[in-house]
């Protein structure tokens, strides 16, 4: 029953807020994450820190939400955000955000997959510049939506 609501509530956020793509974008999201994950909420606090509004839930129920929304396997990353329209997988720098949210491109969303060291949430140092794809963007593929 708990992976039906889940599902259902995020099926919901996503059509409601894809509906608004012509509205102005909104700094309000919510991340959705393991339970047992510390990044996550390190990412929440570098947003928070940018000017983003975010609400971190919990939830065993990831993959599936993942699948959901339409995130390719090779995109995944350890958390998946909602914001205005939008799935923005790992721990994408608010500078590539801000320009998701400002150009408004007609993707599901944008990935930094897996936990690079130095990026926003992440201990250690950036050892190489992290690439950012689309998803969804309609091509077979991953397209690379930024280098930064």
């Amino acid at each position: 029953m708990r992976a039906l609501l889940t599902s259902a509530a995020m099926a919901l956020a996503l059509s409601a807020a894809g509906t608004a793509a012509a509205a102005e974008s909104s700094k309000q999201g919510t991340l959705y994450k393991n339970p047992q994950c510390g990044c996550c909420e390190g990412y929440a606090n570098y947003l928070r820190g940018h000017g983003y509004d975010i609400t971190v839930k919990p939830t065993h129920d990831l993959p599936m939400m993942q699948r959901m929304a339409g995130v390719p396997e090779t995109l995944e990353g350890c958390h998946s955000m909602m914001i205005d329209g939008y799935v923005v997988e790992g721990h994408v720098p608010a500078k590539t955000l801000n320009r998701l949210l400002s150009e408004r491109p007609d993707i599901k969303g944008i990935s930094l997959p897996g936990m690079p060291l130095g990026s926003p949430g992440m201990s250690g140092r950036k050892a190489a510049p992290f690439t950012i794809y689309e998803i969804g963007g309609g091509e077979a593929g991953a397209k690379v939506y930024a280098v930064e």
